[in-house]
């Protein structure tokens, strides 16, 4: 069954492998705890105005922050906008 997940650590580590949870809170100014929380995969709504500050910080569009994985097959699906977009007007 595939599920949300946050990719936000993979995303810090491919950015800057020395970065903090900490740093990064103060960067975008956001509450530690909502990143702490992201990048731990325990954040069970995803606030737009932190997508959006993560998106802009690390220059990633949201489809990066956030994947769905499907747990039977242990991969990531990830979607780009038209493929997916192709798909929805399929149905």
């Amino acid at each position: 069954m595939p599920a949300i997940r946050s990719n936000l650590k993979s995303v810090m580590e491919k950015h800057d492998p020395d970065l903090s949870i900490r740093k990064l809170a103060k960067d975008v100014n956001y509450h530690f705890d909502s990143i702490r929380r992201m990048y731990k995969d325990e954040m069970v709504q995803y606030p737009r105005d932190l997508l959006l500050r993560l998106c802009t910080y690390f220059n990633v569009p949201p489809g990066q922050l956030i994947v769905i994985e499907d747990y039977d097959q242990g991969n990531d699906l990830r979607f780009d906008g038209a493929s997916h977009q192709e798909k929805l007007n399929d149905h």
